[in-house]
């Protein structure tokens, strides 16, 4: 059975992504930080009839995340995806939207290690297996502001663009290896309550995307919009 492994599961997006992959006759690793939380996650899945456990890991520890990834390749035999798209929440410490011009490298640092360090680290972990095989799928998501910056999420969307500019980039490299590297942006609030006049979509009606990404691999980019 092919492997997915998210980093960053959780009740939303990584959820939604897991089904979508699961119902396609993939196993499912989940990584985040709170082993009850995925725990659950892992329960429900595997309620639908879809393989999945839980591989708690921190994205800021990349000790934490490599050894995770590494447990899940273990236990699965492989991981054939890695989706990454942990969503900064509190109280992981210094992740404090600013704008530009209040930008410092104490309110920048945490986001780049949380978005593109921490991505960076598990592409390391699995792309070695990936290309021996020639085969594998490496997605990355950031929001809108990755593309269109918004001036509120100034550090956010700097070390988003950074992660962005690495993926394209990582996608160029790894051309004709069989392993293609690919980066969502989703530019809609996720769920409901988002701020007013905000375009708004569910985590169901994006998570076909990543698997479009991943059986079509025509594209190192695909922008979800209203």
């Amino acid at each position: 059975m092919p492997t997915l492994a998210i980093v960053g599961a959780g009740p939303g997006m990584g959820l939604a992504i897991a089904r979508t992959f699961g119902r396609r006759g993939f196993d499912v690793a989940l990584i985040a930080r709170t082993k009850e939380k995925l725990a659950a996650l892992a329960d429900r899945l595997s309620q639908e009839g879809v393989t999945a456990e839980a591989f708690p890991a921190d994205v800021l520890d990349r000790d934490s995340l490599t050894a995770a990834l590494d447990e899940a390749r273990d236990r699965f035999g492989g991981i054939d995806v890695l989706e990454y798209s942990p969503a900064p929440h509190a109280p992981v410490p210094g992740l404090t939207p600013a704008v530009p011009s209040e930008v410092t490298i104490g309110t920048l640092q945490p986001m780049i290690e949380y978005q593109f360090y921490g991505a960076v680290t598990a592409a390391r972990a699995v792309l070695p297996a990936m290309r021996a095989a020639g085969a594998g799928t490496l997605l990355f998501t950031t929001g809108g502001g990755s593309v269109d910056p918004v001036p509120m999420f100034g550090n956010v969307n700097a070390a988003g663009a950074a992660l962005r500019n690495w993926v394209l980039n990582l996608n160029k490299e790894l051309d004709g290896s069989g392993v293609h590297a690919a980066h969502v942006v989703i530019n809609v609030w996720i769920g409901e309550h988002g701020p007013e006049g905000a375009a708004t979509a569910t985590p169901e009606q994006i998570a076909p995307l990543y698997w479009e990404l991943h059986d079509q691999r025509d594209r190192a980019e695909a922008i979800f919009d209203a």
